[in-house]
């Protein structure tokens, strides 16, 4: 077919249209604030039915490719290339593959210590309490981006240590849903900047003295239960970070 989407490939109908319709935003077919042909349009378009188009169009909206204005259609965020989203509720593993790129990781260390203070603070603990520390370094197309130090109480994922975190692409937070039923729902953010250490620069591959962005992130339970800390180390210009707001989600004008 001229379009492309075919029964006889295997991935699904809908990733199929996905995939051309990315095509056609990172190509310029379709222009940056131009607005997406219609459900009727893409359905005559692909020879596919009507779900199959909210299906891919969902998941890129999800993905911060498309936004959808009600009653008027959906049209192209304009993302940069290369630029990521700050999403508490969303892995490192899944964004990468959502921009199209090869997520992979190195372990540094993984153990169950004792909770220093800070961070027994932060998980609702008492200093001491078992914590795991698992701390990685974040690859992107097979180049450092970030190291993340993930802190968890041992109690609400046991045995979490046994797993292999030497696996590239293995995602935290989907172990955390699929293995322990652990669900993040809310959480918060703190950005900072500051220079880099010994390690840090060596891990990152960036010459002294070079500055990094920290990030510190705290992620709950719908019951308000603490279940993820994680303190991240940012490449500044491999892993450059983006966070977008608007009215629905605001509280308060500048």
């Amino acid at each position: 077919m001229a379009n492309g989407v075919t029964r006889d490939d295997p991935l699904p109908l809908y990733k199929q249209v996905k995939e051309r319709l990315l095509r056609a935003l990172d190509d310029g077919t379709i222009p940056p604030r131009a607005k997406l042909a219609s459900e009727r349009e893409l359905v005559e378009l692909y020879g596919v039915s009507r779900i199959t188009i909210r299906q891919a169009m969902t998941e890129l909206v999800l993905e911060g490719h498309l936004r959808s204005h009600p009653g008027k259609g959906f049209y192209p965020t304009g993302r940069p290339k290369g630029v990521y989203e700050l999403e508490l509720l969303r892995s490192f593993t899944a964004t990468a593959v959502a921009h199209g790129r090869r997520p992979g990781s190195r372990l540094l260390t993984a153990a169950e210590v004792g909770a220093p203070e800070p961070v027994a603070q932060a998980l609702q603990l008492s200093p001491g309490d078992r914590v795991i520390s698992l701390r990685r370094l974040r690859l992107i197309d097979d180049q450092p981006v970030a190291i993340a130090h993930d802190w968890m109480p041992a109690a609400i994922v046991p045995d979490i240590l046994e797993l292999d975190w030497t696996v590239p692409n293995s995602s935290l937070y989907a172990e955390l849903a699929g293995r322990y039923g652990l669900l993040p729902q809310r959480g918060h953010t703190i950005l900072s900047a500051r220079l880099a250490d010994a390690e840090e620069s060596q891990l990152l591959e960036l010459p002294p003295p070079a500055a990094v962005l920290g990030v510190e992130q705290m992620a709950f339970d719908a019951n308000e239960r603490p279940l993820n800390l994680t303190l991240s180390t940012h490449h500044p210009t491999r892993y450059p970070l983006r966070l977008d707001q608007d009215s629905r989600n605001s509280r308060g004008g500048r």
